[in-house]
């Protein structure tokens, strides 16, 4: 766990590119920033926008299953907030921050709501400052953090100070776990975090799958994040579904992110969305 940054916001007056630094490593992919330019956004360097360019390539629909997630998380939120009562939110992960974020969800239920958001990418601290100021005050944090360092995120003060983990928590990893490779044991980062929740808590994610490729593409996306700062490691239904052991899936269980209670007909099929999702409750 880093310590909490001051990053000049100045930059994000006008339309220029984000001011390179040796912090952001703007020579390096990032996953969030390869991500913010799947979704149309302008904070990234020529590095992310050349990676992001090659894995289109490979897979014309990435942009399509970078919506479908988004779309999903929104939706997930809105069910933990409005059916489950959830007021606590840990978003690891979070990426460059874009319209409809969680706590803009979560708070549209209930203002009182309160979101610890956490990413390793410093130029996710810089946007999260500007997110605070149309928040309420003092609900919503924006931390730096390695998901791969779960006891150091339960034990920061600043998490602690926001959340009360005494109470139901909803744990977010959206888009995130396919970036912590087997080495790194994702299986035991989950239950960690789980692990520290009190019953009522849940877990909310989502997971790049290749069970959907043919498998001579399979491997080529992955190839091209071995450059970036962080690796892809895609999993099938069976590989997902571990990370909800011991927990209670909502209906209607792990599925592609569209069908996940979809507020209209999905327009996507399962091969041009590629990505799990899931919710389930801590019991």
């Amino acid at each position: 766990m880093t310590d909490h940054q001051e990053i000049s916001l100045d930059w994000m007056s006008g339309d220029q590119s984000p001011p390179p630094s040796a912090e952001l490593r703007p020579e390096v992919p990032h996953p969030a920033r390869m991500y913010d330019y799947y979704l149309g956004g302008k904070d990234n360097f020529p590095a992310d926008r050349a990676a992001a360019e090659q894995v289109i390539a490979i897979s014309p629909l990435v942009r399509i299953s970078a919506l479908a997630n988004r779309a999903f998380l929104q939706r997930a939120v809105r069910t933990l907030a409005a059916e489950q009562g959830i007021r606590q939110f840990l978003d690891i992960g979070t990426g460059i921050p874009t319209a409809g974020n969680t706590h803009e969800i979560a708070q549209a239920v209930d203002p009182a709501a309160k979101v610890a958001y956490l990413d390793n990418d410093p130029i996710v601290l810089v946007h999260g400052r500007a997110l605070l100021a149309g928040a309420q005050q003092g609900s919503v944090s924006v931390l730096q953090a390695d998901l791969r360092d779960p006891r150091a995120i339960l034990a920061d003060p600043a998490v602690r100070e926001l959340l009360d983990l005494d109470r139901p928590v909803a744990l977010m990893l959206f888009a995130i776990l396919h970036f912590i490779d087997d080495a790194d044991d994702p299986y035991t980062i989950v239950r960690t975090l789980i692990d520290a929740l009190p019953s009522g808590s849940h877990l909310a994610l989502s997971h790049a799958t290749a069970d959907f490729i043919d498998p001579a593409q399979a491997g080529k996306g992955p190839a091209i994040y071995r450059s970036a700062t962080a690796q892809l490691t895609m999993r099938t239904r069976a590989q997902v579904l571990r990370f909800f052991d011991g927990l209670e899936l909502l209906e209607p269980g792990l599925v592609t992110a569209p069908q996940w209670r979809p507020d209209q007909d999905p327009q996507d099929t399962d091969s041009e969305v590629a990505i799990w999702a899931g919710v389930a409750r801590k019991p």
